[in-house]
């Protein structure tokens, strides 16, 4: 199941999941592996400092297996089905892990590209700025 995760990343945290991404270690040891690198280069980021990514999970709780990891980083503001459960082919049981390669995942997330900037541009300008500022 496909999910639009909206968060906000916790205070003080930016230069840590900058690091994260940049060396790989991000979702080190979860079962979802290479997603969180993915996720976060598909990442949105909103004018009001929310960050905005389709999730591929198939949890019985959406982001069970994900939630420790991403809430190292980030305060969970909400997770939402992005596709009618009875239309994933997944979900209706007519083809188990279908969101692995669902064109609908593809949809979903060149629609949230046309939305706000890149998560990781503003990322890495943020821990820039704070590392500028710690330097001085």
């Amino acid at each position: 199941m496909r999910y639009l995760v909206k968060a906000r990343v916790k205070p003080g945290r930016e230069k840590a999941l900058r690091n994260a991404i940049d060396d790989g270690s991000l979702g080190s040891g979860s079962i979802a592996g290479d997603e969180y690198a993915y996720d976060m280069q598909h990442a949105r980021l909103a004018s009001d400092g929310t960050v905005q990514w389709v999730e591929t999970c198939f949890c019985d709780v959406p982001l069970d297996e994900e939630r420790p990891y991403w809430e190292n980083y980030f305060e969970l503001l909400a997770i939402k089905d992005a596709h009618a459960r009875r239309n994933c082919r997944h979900e209706n049981k007519s083809e188990p892990w279908a969101c692995c390669d669902c064109d609908c995942t593809a949809k979903l997330e060149a629609k949230l590209q046309t939305r706000g900037t890149s998560f990781l541009d503003g990322l890495r300008s943020a821990a820039t700025d704070i590392s500028t500022h710690h330097d001085a």
